[in-house]
């Protein structure tokens, strides 16, 4: 539009001043009366002349009005446009002709060159606008504050601005011509050459990447690099890089990742996970280290149900109520509560959680949950082993404590210096208090160790003191105090221990008096073994004399000069039993102990001793043989009794022999008797059976029952015979298990006769069943007839009562077996009843005293005991007990 109104405004100034112009020509041709073809020859001038400023139809226009002047002023007819002269018509068309052809050419020349010098001025301006835009991208590519590098496809720099190449501390020129791989790190180069292809690979595709560049100091900066490949001149590929200097951000986002590695890394050594809780969307974070305390994936959606359900069932409610009440009242809060785990273990959490407003105003709790399950357990320990260091200062009767030697105060004190003090645990006790408590002799000791403390005389502390108790007692205290300096290098405190030693002070005492009375008890034994014929010895590893009691060699005991020499050198009778001595030397060889080993030897005197010794061998703590230890004693007077008694005992059974004889000889009438009785028998029934015999027909029933008589009497008499022969038959003594019954019986039938004779009845009250005793049987035959010989002798004057005989069986409490002969005769004087088993004595005028101690001789023998019994009423009752047979016992 702007440009119509231009072209008009120029067609009309072209036409006003073009149509003045030809008023101006017309004006001066008539005044000068040029000729008709040099006006319009003028004319056409003139409208070239403005055809040069102006438009085709300006100038069509000034030749129409030139025309038309010329053929009204200067073609005849004058001031007629009618035109009669032939000759002025071509002139007319010529002119219009040529003005028009040539206002066209001059418009059209006029336009061109217009057309020309706006394309140069198009291009001018282009050329500056090119030159400053050229500037002022220069000026951006050099003073961007980014690097910029254009490669070629060998990485070579074909431009770099300075800019970057400062940022790098170098100048451009000493860059360009550069391989770019020199300003990476080593370890980059190869992720360069390949981000590089890749440019090239996809020509107009944006790339970029993160990576060190290395300075020419050797520093080192972190780049964000965008790069472009792109064809250049010639259609040489190029790769433009824009560095932008990344170091900040990339160490800040190092520092963030260190941040958050230290931070996981707190949170798995601490065992504290983080979370945070937007109550408003619900919306859960957990960190890691709250995933592994609930031993959870990370990618489970956590959740304060999902908490709920992790939590133990004893603390599910509690969970649950601290989460529904952050939902009402969005407050801190701070608990505890204990996880059941899918493996069954427990975990105890202590969680806490500030409430927090966020930039949209919604309510998040963010906190942190601690794995507190190693410190429960730790502080279950502790208190465990405070409850054991209590037990244990309880039972060592040892308490604890630290003292502040300045403020004269208690620290620290356990429950067992209360009790040992008598104080309560939570009693405040003064210096006065504790004074109180303490023996009055012992408190300048216990002030003195304080002065030494502050002083730093002594760096320990070691004293015992007592304590006077309520009910009058003493209590010994043991006591050890070490000193405690303070950071200003001054003693501040005592720590140490009271140690209850009462009961060891009583022990101590208790040992003492024990000593002296073992010393007192050794030295008894000492003079004992001294005065004693047993004496101590000691041999060595061969059995040689190391070690004799002083006393034997003063005593005469021993010969003089035993000292080195073995046993078997020592004694006297080594060739006399040589197999004793081997088995004895086989025992030391074995080093197996011996004892009751008898030897003779001679005394100091020469006199022949006969010793009876025991020993056990020793050893030391490795096992080594060392010797024997043992015990002699010196039995020659023992020996001697012994054969003594064994000649008085050989007396003896020659004497009882004697009496046994001598008691036949009594009997003599009444065996015969009891022989006759049989013989008479048999020659009866020998009759009779040749009666039988002889008779015409022979009654052989009646014949065999005589000759079965006549063998039943020949038994008989062959007994009675036995057993004369038994009881006069001088032999061995001949132990045997045997029943006191039977034996009773036997000796009832050889004195049967004697009691028929002196009409002594006899009564036997045997109880039945007895256990076995063990003895000989005719000398215990000879016991029994003897009592019941003297019964009946005792019974002989008795006239005004009936005579009688009790021999009376039975066990007594004790296990013994009694055997009780009463008879009803002149009894025993009180006087003789200790007396009348002594040898010798006798009640009787021709007696020799003997039978009743050789009975008791007998009865002792056997391991019994004969004994005189009180009895009411006349007569006598003698009684011996003898044990039973040792197999039946046992």
């Amino acid at each position: 539009m702007l440009n119509q109104i231009s072209s008009f405004k120029r067609s009309a100034t072209q036409f006003a001043f073009g149509s003045i112009t030809l008023a101006v020509v017309t004006q001066a041709s008539l005044y000068l009366h040029t000729h008709f073809a040099a006006t319009a020859f003028a004319y056409l001038l003139v409208i070239l002349l403005f055809s040069l400023i102006g438009c085709f139809i300006a100038s069509s226009a000034l030749s129409v009005l030139a025309i038309s002047a010329l053929a009204y002023y200067f073609v005849p007819p004058a001031f007629s446009l009618r035109i009669d002269d032939p000759q002025a018509l071509p002139v007319v068309v010529a002119f219009f002709t040529v003005s028009i052809v040539g206002t066209h050419l001059i418009g059209k020349v006029r336009l061109e060159s217009e057309a020309a010098r706006e394309a140069a001025a198009k291009l001018r301006r282009s050329a500056a606008d090119l030159k400053d835009r050229e500037k002022r991208w220069h000026a951006i590519f050099e003073h961007n504050p980014a690097m910029y590098f254009m490669l070629d496809e060998a990485g070579t720099v074909l431009n770099v601005n300075t800019y970057g190449a400062t940022q790098l501390g170098y100048a451009p020129a000493e860059l360009i011509g550069q391989s770019v791989l020199g300003f990476f790190l080593e370890e980059d180069r190869a992720f360069v050459h390949r981000c590089v292809r890749k440019c090239f690979e996809d020509i107009g595709q944006s790339h970029s990447w993160d990576i060190q560049k290395v300075r020419k100091d050797g520093s080192v900066l972190w780049v964000r690099e965008s790069a472009k490949a792109m064809l250049w001149a010639d259609d040489q590929s190029i790769v433009l890089i824009a560095c932008e200097d990344v170091t900040e951000r990339k160490l800040t986002e190092l520092a963030l990742q260190r941040s958050e590695a230290h931070l996981a890394q707190a949170q798995e050594l601490s065992h504290t996970g983080s979370f945070g809780w937007n109550v408003t969307t619900g919306e859960v974070f957990w960190s890691k280290e709250t995933f592994r305390i609930f031993q959870l994936d990370p990618p489970t959606v956590p959740g304060p149900q999902l908490v709920v359900e992790r939590t133990h069932p004893d603390d599910r409610a509690s969970v649950q109520e601290t989460i529904d009440r952050a939902m009402r009242d969005p407050k801190d809060f701070e608990h505890e509560y204990r996880l059941l785990l899918p493996d069954g273990s427990v975990k105890h959490i202590h969680a806490r959680a500030r409430a927090t407003t966020t930039s949209t105003g919604d309510i998040e709790f963010v906190g942190a949950a601690t794995d507190i399950t190693a410190a429960r357990q730790t502080e279950q320990q502790l208190r465990r082993s405070e409850a054991y260091l209590a037990e244990a200062q309880r039972l060592s009767h040892t308490g604890s404590w630290s003292w502040d030697v300045y403020n004269l105060d208690f620290v620290y004190r356990s429950a067992e210096v209360d009790r040992l003090f008598g104080f309560e645990p939570q009693e405040t006790v003064s210096i006065e208090t504790i004074r109180l408590r303490i023996h009055p002799d012992d408190l300048p000791r216990l002030q003195e160790v304080q002065r030494q403390a502050i002083e730093g005389e002594e760096g320990r502390f070691e004293y015992d003191f007592r304590i006077l108790l309520a009910d009058g007692g003493i209590r010994r205290i043991h006591s050890v105090a070490h000193v405690v300096v303070g950071s200003d290098g001054n003693v501040s405190e005592l720590i140490g221990t009271h140690m209850d030693v009462t009961e060891q002070y009583a022990a101590r005492e208790r040992l003492e008096n024990t000593l002296s009375a073992l010393s007192e008890s050794e030295q008894r034994f000492r003079d004992y073994a001294e005065t004693a014929s047993d004496w101590l010895w000691e041999t060595g590893p061969d059995h040689q004399v190391t070690h004799l009691s002083e006393h034997t060699s003063a005593a005469g005991i021993l010969a003089t000069g035993l000292m080195g020499l073995p046993r078997w050198d020592i004694a006297c009778d080594v060739e006399e039993d040589p197999e004793k001595w081997r088995q004895h030397r086989a025992a030391l060889e074995a080093h197996l102990p011996f004892r009751d080993l008898v030897y003779r030897t001679v005394n100091r005197m020469g006199s022949p001793i006969y010793v009876r010794t025991s020993g056990k061998p020793f050893f030391d703590l490795d096992g080594n043989f060392l010797g024997y230890r043992g015990v002699s004693t010196d039995i020659t007077a023992m020996i001697r009794a012994d054969q003594a008694e064994q000649e008085l005992r050989k007396a003896q059974a020659e004497l009882a022999h004697v009496t046994r004889v001598t008691t036949l000889g009594e009997l003599t009438t009444s065996i015969a008797h009891e022989i006759n009785q049989p013989l008479a028998a048999i020659i009866s029934n020998a009759d009779a059976c040749l009666g039988w015999m002889n008779r015409e027909t022979p009654d052989l029933s009646a014949a065999r029952s005589s000759v079965e008589w006549i063998i039943e009497d020949a038994i008989r008499a062959s007994e009675v015979i036995r057993r004369v022969r038994a009881l006069a038959k001088k032999g061995e003594i001949e132990m045997l298990p045997l029943d006191i019954n039977d034996v009773v019986k036997d000796a009832i039938a050889l004195v049967t006769r004697e009691l028929v004779s002196h009409q002594v009845p006899l009564k036997t009250e045997l109880t039945a069943a007895l256990p076995a005793i063990f003895g000989d049987r005719i000398q215990l035959q000879q016991v029994i007839i003897n009592l019941v010989m003297n019964g009946i002798e005792a019974m002989d004057a008795v006239t005004d009562r009936a005579r009688e005989l009790v021999i009376q069986s039975s066990k007594d409490d004790t296990g013994h077996v009694q055997l009780t002969v009463t008879d009803c005769g002149v009894g025993i004087a009180e006087d003789d009843t200790d007396r009348v088993l002594d040898p010798f004595f006798t009640t009787k005028s021709s007696g020799l005293g003997m039978g009743l101690s050789i009975c008791r001789s007998i009865v002792e023998a056997h391991g019994g005991r004969l004994s005189v019994v009180r009895k009411q009423g006349p007569g006598a009752s003698f009684r011996f007990d003898l044990p039973l047979h040792k197999e039946l016992v046992l």
